[in-house]
């Protein structure tokens, strides 16, 4: 199971819509320092963060003033690949993995990001946060994709590059959890020894851990 923003996409291009280009936008709309915008739009974001209004583009359009999907289309030319992606995906498809698609994006920023990197082929699920009703920090996310999807959670490993997305995933019952040391290239790769999972930097360092999981497996079976 796989994140999207920031494990297989660059987090660079959402760093780059709201840091930067949302807040000079906010800011000629409601007529306010650069400064201003960045202050309201901070205390907006820290009043959302984690929940699915934080993920919503309709959500945020109507809360701040600005088209926040139309503003990800106009700069959809920087959303690119994270190190490794296309590398791993291939040889999880030569190798018979099923592989699934699990993001707190909406459904329209989904759409917009599969546009412009094809990840679809690779991927038996595709679920985007909306459709479900909860975001995947919590438990209920789970358990619902279960009903929808049945998987054996100690089986499945989840990559991705959020901590309270792992902890919640963990609280279900997941136990193979991965994150990721750099998912924006806008920003420095973090120390592993700090992380609290295992980490990664390019994609393709996950197969060690597959690998290992193989073998520890088939020696329970021996």
């Amino acid at each position: 199971m796989f994140d999207m923003d920031g494990t297989l996409l660059d987090l660079a291009f959402d760093d780059l819509i709201w840091n930067q280009k949302l807040p000079e936008r906010h800011a000629t709309t409601h007529q306010c320092s650069l400064e201003q915008s960045h202050a309201i739009l901070h205390a907006f974001y820290q009043e959302h963060k984690h929940t699915l209004s934080w993920y919503s583009s309709d959500y945020w359009t109507s809360k701040v003033g600005v088209n926040v999907l139309a503003l990800q289309y106009e700069f959809q030319d920087r959303i690119q690949p994270r190190q490794g992606c296309f590398e791993l995906l291939e040889q999880l498809k030569a190798q018979g993995y099923k592989c699934w698609l699990m993001t707190n994006a909406d459904c329209a920023s989904l759409k917009l990001k599969l546009e412009n990197v094809d990840l679809r082929p690779y991927f038996e699920v595709i679920i985007s946060s909306e459709e479900i009703g909860y975001s995947k920090e919590f438990v209920e996310f789970w358990q619902i994709v279960q009903q929808q999807h049945p998987f054996e959670p100690r089986q499945a490993f989840l990559i991705d590059d959020t901590v309270p997305v792992l902890k919640g995933a963990a609280n279900f019952g997941i136990e193979n959890l991965i994150t990721i040391l750099q998912p924006s290239t806008l920003k420095a790769a973090k120390n592993a020894l700090e992380m609290e999972y295992p980490a990664i930097l390019n994609l393709t360092e996950l197969l060690p851990y597959l690998d290992q999981y193989q073998k520890e497996l088939d020696a329970k079976t021996a």
